[in-house]
């Protein structure tokens, strides 16, 4: 716990990272499990952030009030139906545990103005809440694996960044004389096809395809998704970007006293 100048407490902020439910294996075991990735946890943790990790369960959305922010981790296809389109024979399996309480978190951090940071799926998951829809199977469209090239692992290539928008302020990608080049980390197979409700795109792959969006600062004070990976690059910027935000929620917010 660090102290402030005037004597009271500052606690770094409380940032929640939903997870995948599934089986698993470690050691001997062979067991449903609750997990993520530990990149999604060292990234934030490397910002002086307190990574928690959230299960899938239908009161998830319950939590926003303890949290100072959110990482929407990526994982695997939304179900359709979640934005009232048909099954593509292409899509792949879908947790409707998952999808249900990542898009009640949702709901509740936009309600709550609780800064949020949507990675892969989790930037599907934000367009899906505010009314958008996905491409179900982004290889048929685009005609091209690019952007997922390795079957379990990450791939590369180049976005270019919006002048003028908060990820090109995040990225440090400041010109405003047009589109930026970034080369990022990439796996996934769908992507945003109709945008949702406030949404605005902020960064495309050279296929066309959308690689990030987010929300006006004037009506959210933090909500920023993008497609890729940045927790398996070596920039940390969009995590310091959410500690950042975290940071003023909690500084602005109290801490919940503690029951004796």
């Amino acid at each position: 716990m660090t102290a402030r100048l005037d004597g009271s407490d500052l606690r770094p902020p409380l940032i929640g990272i939903t997870c995948y439910q599934q089986q698993a294996r470690w050691g001997a075991w062979d067991m449903p499990a609750v997990l993520v990735p530990d990149t999604y946890v060292a990234s934030v943790a490397a910002t002086g952030a307190l990574p928690v990790l959230l299960p899938p369960l239908p009161s998830a959305g319950e939590v926003v009030g303890r949290l100072d922010g959110l990482v929407l981790s990526g994982g695997g296809d939304l179900d359709p139906a979640c934005y009232g389109a048909d099954r593509d024979p292409r899509c792949g399996p879908s947790s409707a545990d998952r999808d249900g309480a990542e898009l009640a978190l949702v709901a509740a951090c936009l309600a709550a103005r609780l800064p949020l940071l949507g990675i892969c799926r989790g930037l599907q998951v934000l367009n899906v809440a505010l009314g958008g829809t996905l491409h179900q199977d982004l290889p048929a469209l685009v005609g091209h694996d690019g952007h997922a090239p390795i079957p379990a692992g990450y791939g590369s290539h180049e976005v270019s960044v919006a002048p003028g928008s908060r990820l090109a302020s995040i990225l440090r990608r400041t010109d405003l004389t047009g589109h930026l080049p970034v080369v990022v980390p990439t796996h996934h197979h769908q992507a945003v096809a109709k945008l949702g409700a406030g949404l605005v795109a902020t960064a495309w792959a050279t296929d066309g395809t959308i690689e990030a969006a987010e929300l006006d600062p004037a009506g959210h004070p933090f909500a920023v998704a993008v497609q890729w990976h940045p927790e398996q690059g070596e920039d940390l910027s969009l995590f310091r970007a959410l500690t950042a935000a975290a940071a003023s929620a909690s500084a602005a917010s109290p801490p919940e006293p503690v029951p004796a």
